[in-house]
């Protein structure tokens, strides 16, 4: 589904990304792992296509969307969950999900019973403002706005961030749910490591912008490097 190669991402003169290559498949989870401010957040920003690459190639699908600006690849089916999670504090429930139908055809635009299915909660509150939530309610909030584009690739960045165990867990079963229907590849950025080796079918390390590490979902947890370089 995707494929990136020799990716360098800069911020004005600064260079964030050096040459990284990664790539996320239907049916499964790839996780991205590594310390703060290594670049993470950088790559799923140049993936969405809310931060431009300076060299090197994302194929989505079988194209080129190097140029292609986010709302663009959100209609070609790549949905991002930023960190922070960025839901609009002074709309509603309802209303938050709703924003997602600018980027869905006319016939696409309503609320599918299955994300209340996905996420109990958000039914009860739907008149609620999103500010109102708690974190993890608002986590669960910008999820589900995601999927509400149908995506055929779902960016999710530090999910767990802040969150509660009990709603870790909730989330921790939507995205196995999503994985196994084999419809969906699903790239994780996670700081909380339980949480990626329960998940990762794949994974990268980055440290100071280069991939240092990359392996299979067992790797993931029986290597004893992936310990070493995501320790502080």
């Amino acid at each position: 589904m995707l494929k990136v190669s020799e990716l360098d991402v800069f911020y004005g003169a600064s260079q964030a990304l050096y040459n990284v290559s990664m790539q996320a498949d239907i049916g499964k989870v790839t996780c991205v792992l590594g310390r703060n401010g290594v670049g993470k957040t950088t790559l799923m920003k140049a993936l969405a296509g809310h931060q431009f690459a300076k060299n090197g190639d994302i194929i989505w699908q079988g194209d080129k969307i190097n140029k292609v600006a986010a709302d663009g690849r959100a209609k070609q089916g790549i949905a991002y969950v930023p960190q922070g999670r960025h839901i609009f504090s002074q709309l509603t429930v309802e209303e938050n999900l709703k924003t997602a139908f600018s980027s869905l055809p006319k016939s696409q635009r309503f609320i599918d019973p299955e994300i209340y299915d996905l996420f109990p909660v958000l039914k009860q509150m739907l008149g609620r403002r999103g500010g109102d939530l708690s974190g993890g309610q608002q986590q669960q909030l910008a999820i589900a706005r995601a999927l509400l584009l149908r995506p055929k690739m779902l960016i999710l960045d530090e999910p767990t961030e802040g969150i509660q165990p009990s709603i870790i867990k909730d989330i921790q079963k939507v995205i196995e749910l999503l994985r196994d229907r084999g419809n969906m590849a699903i790239v994780l950025v996670e700081q909380y490591l339980d949480f990626a080796k329960a998940l990762a079918d794949e994974y990268i390390i980055l440290e100071r912008g280069r991939v240092v590490s990359a392996g299979d979902g067992e790797a993931l947890n029986t290597s004893g490097d992936v310990e070493r370089l995501l320790a502080i």
